[in-house]
């Protein structure tokens, strides 16, 4: 499952409460960046069909189904360094990732296996 660092909760608490009181934490991984698929984090006060609802480190969130298969055993972590501060990934299923740490390549057998 997802993991979220102490430094991420905190992080994601802070830009909650700028939003709307009944929003979820989504996180998305989408087609696109250097190495084919990065990860979108957002907030949403809709939960559709296809999401799953999960409480990460008692934030409510929710991550579609199709995302699902691209981040078993994810670790979010948050920094703050010389360039600013940002959210920092660890997938153990990426077989590359991109110098800015948020696009990463996947093996297609290992998206297959996890379905």
């Amino acid at each position: 499952m997802i993991q979220l660092s102490p430094a991420a909760a905190s992080e994601i608490r802070r830009l909650k409460l700028k939003q709307p009181q009944n929003v979820l934490f989504r996180l998305t991984i989408k087609s696109g960046g250097c190495s084919g698929w990065f990860y979108d984090l957002s907030f949403d006060e809709t939960v559709k069909v296809s999401d799953r609802t999960f409480d990460l480190n008692g934030i409510p969130s929710v991550i579609d189904a199709d995302s699902l298969k691209y981040i078993n055993e994810l670790t979010v972590d948050y920094s703050e360094d010389l360039m600013g501060g940002g959210f920092r990934f660890q997938n153990p299923q990426a077989i590359a990732i991109c110098g800015c740490g948020n696009s990463f390549e996947m093996n297609p057998e290992s998206i297959v296996n996890n379905q």
